[in-house]
């Protein structure tokens, strides 16, 4: 038996050291919270229409109690007070769906009565400038009586008013939401106590502060846009009438409502419908209607908008397009409609919470006026 040589070197024997205590609960609370998670996804899944309803009842109490308030200053209870507030919001959007609608079904009755004049204007034009010798007997005809375009309007008729029966029952659909939006409202101070009650008295005047900023700025936001729309539309409507615009007061009412509450692109939106009209009933009531727009727009951009964001808060035009871009992408058409109210209160808590300070004199943030020239830089150095 030979002994084991003494220069060899031998294996170091390693020590399993035991497993941390915190290891095992460490790794249960990862799985916990991953299957809290899963199940948090999975209500947030089946939740999420009832979310999105209380989300919009909330932003709509916020925009609602600043009327409710001023009526409960001169002596009207609050329940009452909501309610009247209800009923006229009910009316003016009743007023302007009327109006439109009416608008949209007689326009294209119109259009199909005189699209036989309009393509024989065109096919004269085209024949003299290029010296064609086109026929459109076949496609006129379509458009006369027993042909397919008197179809297809008839059918498109019938479509508005389906349409029109479902939007009705949409309506009955959101008394969800004009029901959780009433309660907010008419008990919004027992439901401020309520959840303060349960909270420090320090954060409950951070509460209590944050819901008063949401409701100043929502509501001043949408009473403002409110505002200039009504002028808006009166401007327009007088306007209108006395250049001859056919459905002056439909356009009115939808130059009013698109350009105010339609960020950056609803100047272009409220002014298109009325050129285009303009345009099927004469040339020249076009040009009147682009005159229109454009002097208005100076009136409000240089006279009204300043005193009345002056008392409310003026979002900027990239801001507020990507806010409906945003929300929109979020929550579709109810984000777009909620990311004007929303983006104002963001900007209102920033602006509360931020600190400022005194900005370092640079060429990069001085304004154009103050900016020098070109040509005093090149002469200074």
């Amino acid at each position: 038996m030979t002994e084991p040589d003494a220069g060899a070197t031998t294996m170091p024997r390693y020590r399993r050291e035991p497993m941390p205590s915190w290891v095992p609960r460490a790794i249960v609370m990862f799985l916990v919270g991953v299957a809290a998670l899963g199940v948090l996804r999975w209500l947030v899944g089946r939740l999420q229409d009832l979310l999105v309803i209380l989300l919009v009842s909330l932003f709509l109490s916020f925009a609602i109690e600043p009327a409710v308030n001023w009526l409960e200053a001169r002596g009207i209870r609050r329940g009452l007070g909501t309610f009247l507030t209800f009923v006229g919001l009910a009316v003016a959007m009743g007023v302007f769906s009327f109006f439109m609608g009416r608008l949209l079904v007689e326009q294209v009755a119109d259009l199909i009565d005189r699209m036989p004049e309009y393509i024989e204007q065109v096919q004269d034009w085209a024949n003299r400038t290029f010296e064609l010798e086109l026929e459109a007997d076949e496609l006129i005809a379509e458009f006369q009586e027993g042909g397919r375009a008197q179809e297809i309007a008839t059918q498109m008729a019938g479509n508005i008013f389906e349409i029109s029966s479902r939007i009705l029952g949409t309506v009955f659909n959101l008394l969800t939401i004009l029901l959780f939006t009433f309660y907010l409202v008419a008990d919004g101070p027992r439901l401020r106590r309520a959840l303060c009650s349960a909270l420090r008295p320090d954060l409950q005047r951070e509460v209590l502060k944050v819901w008063e900023i949401a409701i100043a700025k929502t509501g001043g936001y949408i009473y403002s846009r409110a505002l200039l729309a009504t002028i808006s539309a009166l401007f327009h409507w007088a306007a209108f009438e006395i250049a001859e615009v056919p459905y002056s007061l439909p356009l009115a009412l939808w130059v009013g409502v698109m350009s105010q509450f339609i960020p950056v692109v609803g100047t272009y939106l409220a002014g298109a419908l009325p050129l285009v009209i303009g345009l099927l009933h004469d040339p020249l009531t076009a040009v009147w209607v682009v005159g229109i727009v454009v002097v208005y727009q100076q009136i409000e951009n240089y006279l009204l908008l300043p005193r009345v964001s002056a008392h409310t808060m003026q979002l900027h035009a990239a801001v507020a397009f990507g806010a409906v871009i945003a929300g929109s992408a979020i929550l579709g058409v109810v984000g777009a409609l909620l990311a004007l109210p929303v983006a104002a209160t963001v900007q209102a808590f920033v602006s509360t919470y931020l600190s400022r300070h005194d900005v370092v004199e640079s060429a990069l943030t001085q304004q154009a006026a103050a900016r020098p020239g070109l040509l005093e830089r090149f002469r200074r150095t």
